[in-house]
C-alpha cells in the first residue's frame, strides 16, 4: 500500500515540474535559465577569457548568451572587433574614484566581481535572479552593484525580461560617465552586443530606420536581423522612472544597441542613497527559416 501511495505521489508532482522555468548551474561560472526544456539565457558570475585573448580582457557579471524564442542566440561575446563587449551588461567607461579615472567598459584599473547570490526563484510563469557584485580597484570595493533579472513566460511568441542595476559607493568617492571620445558619451545603462547577422535593422520610437548614431534620446530601441536563417528582434525600453528618461543611445548597424546614461555628463554615486535604473526587453523570433 506503502508503495503505491509514493507511486502516486510521483505521478502528481511530475506534470507540475513540465513547463516551469528551471536554473541549473552549467559549471563554476555560469548558470543557466531554461523555460519547458529551452534555454533562455545564461548569467557569467565567473572570470570569462576566450581562448588566444589577451588576459586583460578577462571579465564577469554579464549575460552570455541570450536567447530569441525561436531558439536564436541574439548575443554575441568576445567579438573580434571590440573583445571587450560582453552579450548584455552594464558598464561605464568613465569611473573616476577619488580623483582618477578607471575604465569598467575595456577593463582598465577597476574590475566587477560577483560576490553572493541574493535570490533564485524559478516558478511556472517568471523566473527572478538577483545578485550582489563590487567594483573592485586592485582589491579595494568601491562600489556594491545590486542586480534583478526577471524572465515572463512567452506571450504570442515573445519573451520579456527586465534587468534592474541598483549602484551605490562604498567607502570613496565614485563618479561615473560616458566617453568624451568624439563626443560620443556612450557607455551606462544597459548594452547589448549582438552576434552576427545580415538584414540589420534598427528602429526607436522616433525612427523607423535609425541610422549609425549616438544621444538621440528615445523611449526604446531595437535591433532586427536574419541570424544564420532565423529572423529575430530585441528590443530594449527604457523605464520611465530611470534618472534622465528618455536618455540618448548608442546605435550601430555591426551589432550595438546601448543607452547612453549620463552621457557627456557625470554621475555621483551616493553611499546611502542609490543610483536605480530599469530596463524591459523584449525577444521575439520567427519559427521558420526566413526566405533568401
Amino acid at each position: 500500500m506503502k508503495t503505491l501511495i509514493l507511486s502516486l505521489l510521483a505521478l502528481t508532482v511530475v506534470p507540475a515540474a513540465v513547463g516551469q522555468f528551471q536554473f541549473r548551474d552549467l559549471n563554476s561560472t555560469s548558470i543557466e535559465l531554461t523555460d519547458k526544456g529551452s534555454p533562455v539565457f545564461v548569467y557569467n558570475y565567473g572570470t570569462m577569457l576566450k581562448e588566444g585573448t589577451t588576459p586583460d580582457r578577462a571579465r564577469c557579471c554579464y549575460l552570455h548568451p541570450v536567447y530569441a524564442p525561436n531558439g536564436v542566440v541574439v548575443t554575441d561575446d568576445f567579438p573580434q572587433d571590440h573583445p571587450h563587449h560582453r552579450g548584455i551588461s552594464w558598464m561605464w567607461p568613465v569611473v573616476i574614484v577619488d580623483g582618477t579615472t578607471y575604465d569598467l567598459w575595456t577593463i582598465k584599473g577597476i574590475l566587477d566581481r560577483f560576490e553572493r547570490w541574493e535570490r533564485k526563484k524559478a516558478g511556472k510563469n517568471s523566473a527572478e535572479l538577483a545578485f550582489q557584485d563590487g567594483w573592485y580597484v586592485g582589491d579595494r570595493r568601491v562600489v556594491q552593484e545590486n542586480v534583478e533579472i526577471v524572465a515572463h513566460s512567452l506571450v504570442d511568441g515573445r519573451r520579456d525580461l527586465t534587468v534592474t542595476v541598483t549602484l551605490h559607493s562604498v567607502g570613496a568617492e565614485v563618479v561615473i560617465g560616458g566617453t568624451h571620445d568624439h563626443d560620443k558619451g556612450y557607455g551606462g545603462g544597459l548594452e547589448i552586443r549582438f552576434a552576427l547577422r545580415t538584414d540589420t535593422r534598427i528602429r526607436t520610437a522616433t525612427q523607423q530606420d535609425a541610422p549609425d548614431s549616438d544621444r538621440v534620446p528615445a523611449a526604446w530601441a531595437e535591433l532586427a536581423g536574419n541570424f544564420g536563417g532565423k529572423l529575430a528582434t530585441t528590443r530594449v525600453t527604457e523605464d520611465s522612472s530611470n534618472p534622465g528618461a528618455p536618455n540618448g543611445w548608442c546605435l550601430r548597424h555591426y551589432g550595438y544597441v546601448g543607452v547612453d546614461y549620463p552621457g557627456l555628463g557625470l554621475r555621483r554615486l551616493d553611499s546611502k542613497v542609490p543610483l536605480t535604473m530599469k530596463f524591459h526587453l523584449s525577444l521575439s523570433g520567427s519559427k521558420t527559416q526566413a526566405a533568401d
